[in-house]
Parts: structure tokens; sequence; C-alpha cells
């Protein structure tokens, strides 16, 4: 395995109470199909005072044409593999933000719906790592809001 890792950001983004996700393209590597938060993989970015929030943000743009504002509050970190390359995943909970989401990246975003976040248990094939991603932020979204 490889001592070296790439690393994801994504973001639980929030409105009225219900969660966006996005269904992965089918020829995605990982989880190709399957129902994620929106977000990608790290760009270098060296004059950046806010790396991984300007990452988020531009993923969100170019994955589904919204625009986020206001503070990103992070929620978790994870780690998977793809293949021997190993990953290290960060959530973070946006609650404001522009625009009506599209699917502005056909080749990485094959869907897009809004759910209630006790639904996620539905007939969305939503795998267990988004599942508790959705859980965590919406308990953080819970201590932040109420």
């Amino acid at each position: 395995m490889s001592h070296t890792f790439i690393v994801n950001v994504e973001a639980a983004i929030m409105k009225d109470s219900r969660i966006l996700l996005i269904q992965r393209s089918a020829e995605e590597e990982h989880a190709g199909g399957l129902y994620s938060l929106p977000g990608g993989k790290m760009e270098f970015s060296p004059d950046s005072l806010h790396v991984l929030e300007d990452n988020v943000r531009r993923e969100i743009k170019e994955e589904i044409g919204i625009t986020l504002g206001g503070e990103l509050t992070y929620v978790h970190s994870s780690t998977f593999l793809i293949g021997d390359t190993q990953v290290l995943n960060l959530v973070f909970l946006a609650t404001d933000f522009t625009g009506e989401p599209w699917i502005r990246s056909p080749e990485e975003v094959s869907g897009i719906v809004w759910i209630d976040p006790g639904e996620r248990e539905g007939p969305l094939p939503i795998p267990p790592w988004t599942a508790d991603s959705i859980r965590k932020a919406v308990e953080r979204h819970t201590k932040i809001y109420f």
C-alpha cells in the first residue's frame, strides 16, 4: 500500500431540514451509481488560507452549479481505499447557498435528490458511509441551530 493519499472533501448541504444527495455516475471508479454527498478531490491551491473550504466550494460549483456561502462547518473525517490508494475524506455542513442544483458535470453526477434524513434507509442506494455522514451532519446541524 502506498504511503501517500488523496484528500477528498464533501458538503452536507441542508435546506428546510432536507439534505442534498447526488447519484454518482455509473462510470465513477468509487461507488458508481450510488448516492453520496457532493464533493471531490482536493486541488493544490498555494495562495489559499482556507484550502479545505475553498475546495469544497469549487467542487460543489463544478458538479451541481450552486454557490456555497457563509460558514462551512466541519462534520467529520473518514478514510477509504480506491484500489491501493488511500483516501482521506472530510465532510462539511453547508446551510447557505445560492442557485438551484443541476447536473453540471454529467460524467460525475447522474442525479440529484433532496431527502428527509429520516428516509435515508429508503429505496435509494445509499452506502453505509454516506448514511453515517448524513447522520453526523444532522447531529451537527441540530447542535448549531437548535
